[in-house]
């Protein structure tokens, strides 16, 4: 495996690159999604008045639901993924872990933004959840030495 496939950063490298992708997939798909409903950007003030807004193709709504995930549980990774370089705990399990983690993310949201099949949404975000359990206790048994 290339040097720069082996360490603990290229993952996180490859989840920032999948945000923006999600960010401009949100673009194509939001904007016309508003135009269509006729949703003036001027006029909407917040999460508050998006009760009072004309409805939008729900796909519209899904893509940007999933942009505000990847800003959520993957803060977890990306410390965890920084703390394992820094501490020198990455080793091709660890590595590995967390190239199963950007798998899985990518996966969330091609479910999320096309189906968004909860059941399996769900199940999927509870293997990464499981993922990131074990390089958080990998790195701490690696802190004790163990």
């Amino acid at each position: 495996m290339p040097q720069s496939l082996s360490n603990m950063m290229t993952p996180v490298l490859a989840l920032v690159v999948w945000t923006m992708v999600i960010l401009v997939w949100l673009y194509v798909r939001r904007i016309p999604a508003m135009r269509k409903a006729g949703i003036d950007p001027a006029k909407v003030k917040g999460s508050e008045s998006y009760a009072n807004l004309p409805p939008m193709n729900p796909k519209a709504v899904w893509i940007g639901d999933n942009y505000n995930h990847l800003h959520e549980q993957p803060v977890i990774f990306y410390a965890l993924c920084v703390y394992t370089h820094l501490v020198g705990v990455w080793d091709g399990l660890n590595v590995g872990l967390a190239w199963a983690y950007v798998a899985i993310r990518i996966v969330h949201s091609l479910i999320q933004v096309t189906t968004n099949f909860v059941p399996l949404r769900f199940a999927v975000f509870n293997l990464g959840s499981l993922v990131l359990a074990i390089i958080a206790l990998r790195n701490v048994l690696g802190l004790f030495g163990i």
